[in-house]
């Protein structure tokens, strides 16, 4: 700005353009300046040398034809040395670094689908910076970084695509919970059989322990008690054994009970039974010497 005393004060990370008679002079650079206006001088105007932002919005389409819009933010600023071709040879700087972006993006983006689009934002930004720097050189600027901040398709697209990854989610889910569920059965038959032989083998063992103890008890039976055969003993036992099984059935209100004759006549019966059944068995099949 001038005054009476034909001076001027630049501000940090300024400069002012300096005319004489409407032609350029100089640059001048932060700090108090003469500016005789009786010669001629006069401001034309001021740059500021500060990091500036724009962001630049670009609607587009990609190779599988969906419309997104693609944000890229560009970090410039001007070169100080360079200032008065940026004063002189560019009046919006900003129209104009929006409309490379703007050529750039609309040449890169339809030769990739949406996919690569997300995946390839860095080599996108690579492309718009090198054309910026390349065009905006000449002008007095310098790019100091392009970004891709955002890729925005379309809301039906989204939702389609949002669509997609929950169902691509569920199915993993529930090849999970099936091999979840198929490890339980697995390990459920394998405790099954593992149950089942331990408890075949239990039986086998009480059975032996029953005929082990029916032969202890008969032998020892037979030497205390002269003239007693096994046979006496064994219907014995039988007898002894059904009674307690009739206490058991009788103590045991709630039970399924099975009735069989009950007389005292009956043990013989059953065991006159059982020895013809095993007589019978041993005669349909006879020792062959």
């Amino acid at each position: 700005m001038g005054n009476l005393c034909c001076c001027i004060q630049v501000k940090q990370s300024k400069v002012a353009i300096r005319e004489r008679f409407g032609k350029f002079s100089a640059v001048l650079k932060p700090g108090c300046h003469c500016l005789p206006w009786i010669c001629g001088y006069q401001l034309a105007g001021h740059l500021s040398l500060r990091l500036q932002q724009l962001d630049v919005r670009c609607e587009t389409k990609t190779k599988d034809n969906v419309f997104v819009n693609v944000v890229a933010s560009v970090q410039y600023h001007v070169l100080s040395d360079k200032a008065s071709d940026a004063f002189y040879k560019l009046s919006n700087a900003r129209n104009q670094i929006q409309a490379y972006v703007f050529d750039v993006i609309r040449a890169s983006v339809p030769k990739l689908n949406l996919d690569d689009v997300f995946e390839q934002k860095n080599e996108v930004a690579k492309a718009v910076e090198e054309e910026l720097e390349k065009a905006m050189s000449a002008y007095g600027y310098e790019i100091v970084q392009t970004l891709i901040v955002d890729i925005e398709p379309d809301e039906h697209v989204k939702r389609s695509m949002n669509e997609i990854n929950a169902a691509a989610r569920m199915r993993v889910a529930t090849n999970e919970k099936a091999e979840a569920e198929k490890i339980i059965q697995i390990k459920r038959a394998e405790g099954e059989a593992e149950s089942k032989y331990l408890s075949g083998v239990g039986i086998a063992r009480q059975r032996q322990a029953i005929v082990d103890g029916l032969r202890d008890s008969v032998l020892g039976f037979s030497v205390n008690v002269p003239g007693t055969t096994a046979k006496d003993v064994l219907d014995m036992v039988l007898v002894t054994q059904y009674f307690d099984t009739m206490k058991e059935i009788g103590g045991t209100s709630k039970s399924s009970a099975v009735f069989i004759p009950h007389g005292p006549g009956a043990v013989r019966d059953i065991a006159t039974q059982i020895r013809d059944g095993l007589l019978q068995a041993s005669s349909s099949h006879p020792h062959h010497l």
